[in-house]
């Protein structure tokens, strides 16, 4: 009777503790739409939950300070030199610095991760080989001097900070060597392992992932600089606003990372909860296929940017996640342009299409990926578009579906979001601006190739300004570039990002940066 007592006894006190429980001390437990990641690759990693993941779990030779992106500071690699002439750029190696493996860093795996990058040749790959490097001349042009100095010979005196920047990426990552090289199969540089494999020296180290469902990253007691604050990390795929707002209310999560404004405002009043935000690189747009009959007109083109509801969405769908923004540099950014030339003109838009000879309208398709606030910025737009006779059929699908189709330039209409790969000009300019090759099988493929976009005049206009050694001149030319930019091009630009995280009470130190890849977990404490 005495035992039978107290194992009733020991059951509902295990019962009341789980009714109060709540996530472990040492566990950071957030919720997170993952789906989108496809590879755990840095050299293929190409999206903004992945690349999240290898800021965190992987070092880079250096960084940015994420409250002033001018200030450049040593990672892996203490210091560097450039040369007068701007076509060598000589690294010091960090010494003392191991893997999580155990395995040693050296010049030797700076000099093999970078290189992998150029000869697996995956979707990253354009941010170090537009400086020249090619699977022919990446022996020399990537080089080892010394155990812990590394020599880089780019092809023409760029921008000094535009070469540094794309070494702050996921590109940049430095990958353990030994650890990729043991798990090589025919040739492949560990390509097929690292796809769900691990081999960093990061404040993080990759313990579990499952696609579309769970990733857990354990503290890597192997860690260089300061130890990270808290043991585990564990992000659970959770798509649903709703199903991330319900989690965060009952304590079972940590952190919400995809709430929609709706559920934001409805988590207002409620004490244990709290927000930080952040404005991100990250920009909202319409992307319009010049291969279509009618896209291709450029008083459409016009028509469509004076037939968003630019001040409505902003109020409403996107209320306090985003901000209107027109150019495609987002604010912060060298050059960055402000002015916001269009807004909801029904009347402009018609006298535009009368003028194409399409003033009945036409029937035209829209891809759209499966969540908010994409697929409410979708409603509204086929509602306005509709006012003068434009049929929009809204085609929704998950992440790869639509980005699929949109990167087999298959699509009429794409509408979705963009962040920078590193925190200079070129990189949205190289995007947007510049198509070196219209061709259906070339080999870069931007984002203004995407959409069939051929422009050959405004390509050289960029790269000049990428060569722009003058920190002021340049910010002038890229001005410029955007004002052209927004009146002929076949985007629509809308707003630029803000991210808005929701957290219980007791999390403090999670660092939101200006750009998907500048999130870090390891100074967060409960």
């Amino acid at each position: 009777m005495k035992k039978l007592f107290l194992f009733v006894f020991a059951l509902s006190l295990f019962v009341i503790q789980a009714a109060q429980a709540s996530t472990p001390k040492d566990t950071l437990v957030m919720a997170f739409n993952i789906d989108e990641i496809i590879s755990l690759d840095p050299a293929e990693i190409f999206e903004f939950a992945n690349a999240e993941y290898a800021a965190n779990a992987y070092d880079r030779l250096i960084n940015y300070d994420v409250d002033n992106v001018s200030k450049i500071y040593p990672g892996i690699a203490e210091s560097w030199d450039i040369s007068d002439d701007g076509l060598s750029y000589t690294f010091k190696i960090r010494k003392g610095v191991t893997f999580a493996s155990g395995n040693t860093l050296s010049a030797d795996d700076v000099v093999f991760s970078l290189r992998r990058v150029v000869l697996l040749d995956k979707s990253p790959a354009f941010i170090l080989t537009q400086f020249g490097f090619t699977p022919e001349n990446v022996e020399k042009t990537i080089a080892k001097v010394d155990d812990y100095t590394v020599k880089i010979l780019v092809d023409q005196a760029y921008a000094p900070t535009f070469f540094l920047y794309c070494l702050t990426s996921t590109a940049g990552s430095v990958l353990d060597k030994k650890e990729v090289m043991a798990h090589e199969k025919d040739g492949d540089l560990g390509y097929g392992w690292l796809k769900t494999g691990y081999a960093g020296s990061g404040p993080y180290t990759l313990r579990t992932w499952k696609a579309s469902e769970i990733m857990i990253l354990d503290a890597n007691k192997n860690y260089w600089g300061d130890a990270p604050k808290l043991r585990r990390i564990i992000i659970r795929h959770i798509a649903g606003s709703a199903g991330q707002r319900m989690l965060l209310e009952k304590g079972d999560i940590d952190m919400a990372r995809n709430l929609t404004a709706d559920d934001l405002k409805n988590l207002e009043k409620n004490k244990d909860i709290k927000f930080q935000k952040r404005a991100k690189g990250r920009i909202y747009y319409l992307g319009l296929n010049q291969k279509n009959k009618y896209l291709k007109i450029p008083e459409v083109r016009q028509a469509l940017k004076y037939l968003i509801d630019y001040k409505g969405m902003e109020q409403t769908i996107l209320s306090g996640k985003a901000t209107i923004h027109q150019a495609f540099l987002p604010k912060s950014f060298l050059g960055a342009l402000e002015e916001t030339p269009f807004s909801l003109d029904i009347e402009k838009a018609k006298t535009l299409l009368k003028k194409a000879g399409l003033e009945n309208g036409f029937c035209v398709t829209m891809d759209t990926r499966n969540t908010e606030p994409v697929t409410s910025m979708a409603l509204s737009i086929q509602s306005t578009f509709a006012k003068v006779g434009i049929k929009l059929e809204i085609i929704p699908g998950d992440g790869k579906q639509t980005l699929t189709k949109y990167r087999a330039r298959r699509h009429d209409i794409y509408i979705g979001d963009w962040g920078p790969d590193y925190m200079d000009p070129h990189t949205n300019a190289d995007a947007f601006a510049r198509n070196p090759d219209n061709a259906d099988d070339a080999k870069s493929k931007p984002l203004a190739w995407r959409n069939a976009w051929d422009i050959p005049e405004m390509t050289k206009k960029a790269d000049a300004a990428v060569l722009e050694r003058d920190t002021a001149k340049r910010a002038r030319m890229y001005m410029d570039l955007q004002r052209q930019h927004q009146q002929i091009s076949p985007f629509v630009i809308m707003f630029q990002d803000i991210e808005v995280v929701a957290e219980r009470a007791d999390v403090n130190n999670f660092i939101l940066g200006p750009s998907f890849d500048s999130n870090f977990y390891r100074y967060t404490t409960k």
